[in-house]
């Protein structure tokens, strides 16, 4: 029996073509009765879409018609359906967010790869953290603050310097970015069951605000941030390209 698979492009026109042709040989199937979700496009594609299908069961596997692809497989439209029957698979559980702002509200999000608290002004931001309740740092100067997950840890976690996780560790990495005092903190791993509160010392002068993936939350004044177990993303990859061989190829480049 085939493999009923739905198809989702990015609006790029190369993912488009390639939706067009993998459609015309394998068909397309709604999403809410197929068998798994191939996913056209970039990393951010691949976000967007593990967002979107969360409540789904069926799993998605991506093909990169974007830049960089971490997430993604290589595209090919030849044996799909063996490829697809043959991919391992990654459960990935994101990070909850809730942010509380300068006027009361709240908004809660969820994020795959990080949660990341950044300055909206010229001024550095002061921020305080908690992990568990407990004060851990009275006050971090800096451009910004994130905790991301382990298969975030390439993304923009990496590019603050922080360390790559591997992909079954079950801890956290939080880190600064362009941190001014303490000068010279490198950050913290925490256990995956850890909390982590950022409280904005000086939101007026200092604005601050926070981002779940891509979507953004302005003038925080503290942020909570805790993984959700009880959300399981389902990642398929080819055999020998999971994630946990790309995180430590990652290390080596």
């Amino acid at each position: 029996m085939s493999l009923r698979i739905a198809f989702a492009a990015s609006s790029a026109p190369i993912a488009q073509s390639a939706k067009a042709g993998l459609t015309r040989r394998y068909g397309d199937h709604n999403e809410d009765g197929a068998d798994v979700i191939v996913a056209l496009g970039g990393d951010g594609f691949m976000l967007a879409t593990l967002h979107r299908t969360q409540d789904l069961p069926a799993p998605v596997y991506g093909m990169n018609r974007g830049t960089v692809g971490f997430l993604m497989n290589e595209y090919s439209e030849h044996g799909l359906e063996e490829r697809l029957e043959q991919a391992q698979e990654e459960v990935i559980n994101p990070l909850s967010m809730l942010a509380t702002c300068r006027d009361g509200s709240t908004q809660r999000a969820l994020a795959i790869n990080e949660v990341s608290l950044l300055r909206a002004g010229p001024q550095a931001a002061r921020l305080r953290i908690s992990v568990d309740g407990k004060v851990r740092m009275s006050e971090l100067v800096c451009d910004g603050a994130l905790v991301a997950t382990p298969a975030g840890s390439t993304a923009y976690n990496y590019s603050a310097h922080g360390p790559i996780l591997p992909i079954g560790s079950d801890v956290l990495a939080l880190t600064a970015m362009a941190a001014f005092r303490p000068r010279r903190w490198r950050g913290a791993l925490l256990p995956k069951t850890a909390e982590v509160t950022f409280e904005v010392l000086d939101p007026d002068k200092r604005p601050v605000m926070a981002e779940a993936d891509a979507r953004a939350v302005r003038d925080v004044v503290r942020v909570d941030i805790r993984s959700e177990p009880s959300i399981a993303h389902r990642v398929l990859f080819d055999p020998g390209h999971g994630l946990e061989e790309r995180l430590i190829q990652e290390q080596f480049v």
